[in-house]
């Protein structure tokens, strides 16, 4: 991609950042439509890679060196682009972590360790993924909390009458999803930070399927914590990022212990370091860091009112398509909605539909999705899903369309 800012969006110039959308799979071209899971990475990004461990590599934040040096200045560099990205007030406030998974267990096991006790409850929704259900089990079960669930109706939309119900003087902390990752249902995470706060609780805002489809501001959501994974956000796998308002994370304890995150270690007592080292113990993916900061120049360079005005069209172009097809029913029709559908056909397994189609080059997502609650909500063991980023196209959809015809008549 040139260095100049791009003033329109253009799909196909977008397309050439990303060598993979070019490959055959199965000897057809790939369509992929799996960026739910994982999205894939410009060419910036894996050079950003290449050049860490060809002519930088070293480690950080502890060394006098010269290598050492440069590698934790542009390590360093890629907090306070974070910090900009997001609209945190302080960079301190951007803890590196290893994913969303990752920074959800640190707020659940820190927060709930230390605020939670007997009779709490913590809040979540139907439609959460299992890494922002599971965690809040394990520490409600530990400290004796309760952990409850705001219901969604049969559009796939948080029931927000039952959520105002559900607060109470007893609710510690509402986690809870920005973005479905099954049904690409848009939250009002705003109005509900708001609602949670009034009562006293705290709140963290799931944000891995929001960051690919526009801009997050998380000073005006409002939220405590907001958590993502960057290889969900065109960046490398196994980087996250945990936002916290700085005097939560000031007054949280450390997460792990081990290097970086100390000040003094005896064998009778240790002092731990300040933000953000606190919550970062040991070495990082150095490597994956620094090509976050390739990843959010990249992005920072894009019209982002013109990707989602994209990614607007994809999905009422892919939605119209779908529902010619006799049988299939689409999982979560919420008024406001991301670039995600989900859907069943009837007397189909999503899986042989999903395995017919790659023979056709064309990648979907199959199963539960980790929402296995959300399945039962509805009833169905899982489903198809296709997910649409800004490098996606109708023509695209137009194949997908045409292998999903093709599977479903082998398979009827």
């Amino acid at each position: 991609m040139s260095q100049a800012v791009r003033q329109k969006f253009n799909v196909e110039e977008i397309r050439k950042d990303f060598p993979i959308l070019s490959r055959k799979v199965n000897g057809k071209p790939l369509v992929y439509f799996d960026n739910g899971a994982t999205s894939q990475k410009p060419d910036v990004v894996a050079d950003a890679i290449s050049l860490y461990y060809k002519h930088e590599n070293s480690n950080i934040h502890r060394g006098v060196h010269t290598l050492s040096q440069e590698a934790t200045t542009a390590y360093e560099q890629v907090r306070e682009k974070m910090q900009q990205y997001l609209s945190a007030e302080h960079k301190e406030e951007i803890i590196f972590t290893k994913g969303t998974t990752d920074g959800i267990n640190l707020i659940a096991s820190s927060f709930g360790k230390h605020h939670l006790k007997e009779g709490d409850e913590v809040i979540i929704s139907a439609m959460e993924h299992h890494s922002n259900i599971v965690p809040w089990q394990m520490i409600c079960e530990e400290k004796g909390a309760t952990l409850k669930v705001i219901p969604i109706n049969d559009q796939g939309e948080i029931d927000l009458e039952a959520y105002k119900g559900l607060l109470s003087s007893r609710t510690k902390m509402v986690s809870i999803v920005h973005i479905s990752n099954t049904l690409g249902t848009i939250n009002p995470v705003k109005e509900m930070t708001a609602l949670a706060q009034e009562k006293g609780a705290v709140v963290l805002i799931d944000g891995a399927q929001s960051v690919p489809h526009k801009p997050i501001n998380v000073q005006e959501i409002g939220a405590e914590f907001y958590v993502f994974s960057m290889h969900k956000l065109f960046g490398p796998t196994g980087v996250g990022v945990l936002y916290g308002k700085k005097e939560w994370l000031d007054a949280l304890p450390p997460y792990q212990g081990g290097g970086d995150m100390i000040k003094t270690v005896t064998f009778e007592r240790t002092t731990y370091n300040e933000l953000p080292h606190k919550f970062e113990a040991g070495t990082p993916n150095i490597a994956g860091g620094i090509a976050t900061g390739a990843a959010l120049d990249y992005l920072n360079q894009l019209d982002w009112e013109g990707i989602q005005l994209h990614e607007q069209s994809l999905l009422d172009y892919g939605t119209e398509k779908l529902k010619q097809i006799e049988g299939l029913r689409i999982i979560g029709e919420a008024a406001q909605k991301a670039s995600v559908i989900s859907f069943v056909v009837d007397g189909i397994h999503a899986y042989d539909l999903g395995v017919i189609m790659d023979k056709m080059g064309v990648a979907v997502r199959t199963g539960h999705h980790c929402t296995q609650p959300l399945m039962n909500r509805f009833g169905i063991l899982g489903t198809a899903r296709a997910s649409f980023a800004f490098y996606n196209t109708k023509e695209e959809i137009d194949q997908f369309m045409e292998a999903l015809h093709r599977a479903i008549k082998m398979l009827k």
